[in-house]
């Protein structure tokens, strides 16, 4: 019979695979060590079954860890001895915060020094238990979760100058005072003072470019990066699901040139990379293989919102674009992060529009910089059909003629079809919300009111800006007021027959 002794829970599915396929191949020669991974999405009796028969270590995520735990009466724990939180400050972002007191009370981790007084009195043995608090970034949510799963903690890993405060080794804190600190630290790291160390070998640089034109300059930089070198692999950052579903269309469907020239000439994908795409919205097998394709593709695209961000190591990823803003500056570093790993070279561009070049200072604060990228050059260096330069060199983005050509037949190809307007439509919407949703300092860059919504709806090849809400939704606020009007007028009526 297996013991459970040591227990990872994860904030993704993707990263539950990913430590379970390293747990693999490090325990083949240890065969009594079996390792497990239960996750949303697998099928709950395979996974109880597995649980019956006992895994030594199991990796998780919290929401079918909590239920197995509370519904799966073969799920046997007594004797685990080790809880690792990976990525704890990314599993509290997701809104698993209360799912995890859950799964310390069930486990009883949970601090309760009332409890640890009534143990130390009685003669009932205990097994020991350690608990592991792994995290990038240290925030309040962070310190309340060290709080109640850690008992006289070790702190470990944070910068010198962060913790010359705490102990003269500058490298380690023990003792009950470290939550107080932690405390402390959690402030201090949030801050707009911290540094980042990034790779030397990452070069990183910011495109500047005009909302309309955004989805040309993505297209044009990706296609000049497969020519470039045609074996390699790129990770494109969104920041919505909708947004990520539309441009894996869009990259699947659009052809080039779209007037053919003579006879000869033959239509081609405008990009001729493999693209693959990964959101939290998919079904739970198009993930599984979408994260294994890319992880073993020499050449792909991949198409992602942040759910790419945290501890995935994908292999061999050459550069990885910002095409929305990720705000926060630890989610900056989390994304560029994908690229330029054990040694290897890496790229990085982020997308910016006029309106957001603060942005950069704020990276600036972290000790992130970046250099413009040549986008005039880039632009000049692709063939124009029937189309001349102009002798005046000093073109705007805008109106450079490839811009203007490619923008043209993306709207030609968005307007007759009807279900990639519907995914254009979706994804402006969306991406719309996610704008609005930047947070503290950063609203100050990132603001709706700067922006032209006819531009943006322009990034998306609309000819026309759609309705910022949806018809769904617009006949459900419509029904909602009709509905409070029709309860005014009947309490009115009562008020008058009393």
């Amino acid at each position: 019979m297996l013991f459970l002794i040591a227990l990872v829970l994860v904030p993704t599915r993707e990263l539950c695979m990913q430590v379970y396929e390293i747990l693999v191949k490090l325990l083949h020669r240890f065969h009594w060590i079996v390792p497990g991974y239960i996750m949303g999405g697998e099928n709950r009796s395979k996974e109880k079954a597995r649980l019956r028969k006992g895994v030594s270590i199991l990796v998780a995520t919290p929401g079918r860890l909590l239920d197995h735990l509370k519904n799966t009466s073969s799920f046997l724990h007594t004797n685990l001895r080790w809880i690792i939180f990976d990525e704890a400050d990314r599993i509290l972002e997701l809104g698993f915060g209360k799912d995890i007191e859950q799964i310390l009370n069930i486990l009883g981790t949970k601090q309760d020094k009332s409890v640890s007084k009534e143990n130390a009195t009685s003669n009932i043995p205990e097994v020991l238990k350690q608990n592991l608090l792994l995290s990038a970034t240290l925030n309040e949510k962070v310190n309340h979760l060290a709080k109640i799963s850690l008992e006289n903690p070790v702190m470990i890993g944070l910068d010198e100058k962060k913790m010359q405060h705490v102990n003269h080794d500058h490298s380690v804190s023990v003792g009950s005072d470290v939550f107080d600190r932690l405390g402390e630290s959690a402030k201090g790291m949030s801050a707009s003072t911290e540094e980042y160390n990034l790779p030397s070998q990452l070069v990183q640089r910011y495109i500047k470019v005009p909302c309309g034109s955004r989805l040309v300059v993505l297209l044009s930089i990706l296609k000049h990066l497969f020519e470039r070198e045609t074996s390699q692999k790129i990770v494109v950052f969104f920041s919505t699901c909708d947004a990520v579903d539309f441009h894996y269309s869009l990259v699947s469907k659009f052809e080039w040139p779209p007037i053919l020239q003579s006879e000869a000439e033959v239509r081609k994908m405008f990009l001729g990379c493999k693209t693959l795409r990964l959101h939290g919205n998919m079904n739970h097998e198009d993930r599984k293989t979408t994260f294994q394709t890319f992880k073993t593709e020499k050449s792909a695209l991949l198409l992602s919102t942040d759910v790419s961000a945290r501890g995935l190591d994908f292999p061999k990823v050459r550069c990885i674009i910002q095409y929305d803003s990720p705000g926060e500056a630890t989610e900056f570093v989390h994304r560029v992060g994908r690229t330029a790993r054990l040694g290897e070279k890496g790229e990085s561009l982020i997308f910016l529009q006029p309106v957001e070049i603060d942005y950069l200072k704020d990276l600036e604060k972290h000790g992130v910089m970046l250099t413009e990228y040549p986008l005039l050059k880039l632009l000049d260096s692709f063939p124009l059909h029937r189309l001349k330069l102009p002798i005046k060199k000093l073109l705007s983005v805008e109106m450079h003629p490839w811009v203007l050509s490619l923008q043209k037949a993306l709207e030609s190809l968005i307007s007759t079809e009807s279900t990639l307007k519907n995914l254009a439509k979706n994804a402006f919407r969306s991406w719309v919300r996610a704008y609005t949703a930047h947070r503290g300092e950063l609203k100050q860059i990132f603001m709706v009111k700067k922006l032209h919504l006819g531009h943006v709806a322009k990034s998306f090849a609309l000819k026309e800006q759609p309705s910022v809400v949806n018809k769904s939704f617009q006949k459900q606020i419509k029904k909602r007021r009709r509905d409070e009007k029709h309860k005014v007028h009947f309490k009115k009526i009562r008020v008058a027959k009393s």
